[in-house]
């Protein structure tokens, strides 16, 4: 049972990374989701049917798991962390106009709420509405009308930051 754990969580590692980095704030965080994520992972998997296909099953004890985690954050007070700069850590090369829209898209999904995080993560992954439907426990249709009013909240959000 150990061995087969491992191969689907290898297999997947992709996947449980980027639930990690779109609810992860910086480095550690994302590694401490990404720990806890693999212990609800191991905890659930006596009981996974196979019914299910392994990425569904694995993206709805994933994200979860990161949105309880989100959660009970909120509720603390924030944290301080270290700059870059600071801990003089190599940015990886991109173009500014790449990097400038890549971060007023994370900024304006991090205006999101948790729902609608995990909705455009699963969007963006490629996943059928089926699939999308599955991992969140609502309807294809319903998928379809939620993303289609985040695309909006998106737009508006982008729209007011480029005032």
């Amino acid at each position: 049972m150990e061995t087969e754990f491992i191969q689907i969580v290898n297999a997947y590692a992709g996947l449980l990374y980027n639930v990690c980095k779109l609810y992860g704030r910086d480095e550690d965080d994302r590694k401490d989701l990404y720990q806890e994520i693999v212990l609800q992972l191991w905890r659930a998997f006596p009981n996974y049917r196979r019914e299910a296909q392994r990425s569904t099953w694995m993206y709805r004890i994933a994200l979860n798991t990161a949105i309880s985690l989100f959660r009970r954050e909120s509720r603390q007070p924030a944290r301080g962390s270290f700059s870059d700069e600071l801990l003089n850590i190599p940015q990886p090369a991109a173009s500014p106009d790449v990097e400038e829209r890549m971060q007023q898209f994370y900024t304006a999904v991090e205006q999101l709420s948790s729902v609608e995080k995990a909705l455009v993560f699963l969007y963006m992954d490629n996943k059928s509405y089926d699939e999308i439907a599955g991992v969140m426990g609502i309807s294809p249709s319903n998928v379809g009308v939620k993303l289609n009013r985040i695309k909006g909240k998106l737009r508006k959000i982008v729209e007011l930051t480029d005032q």
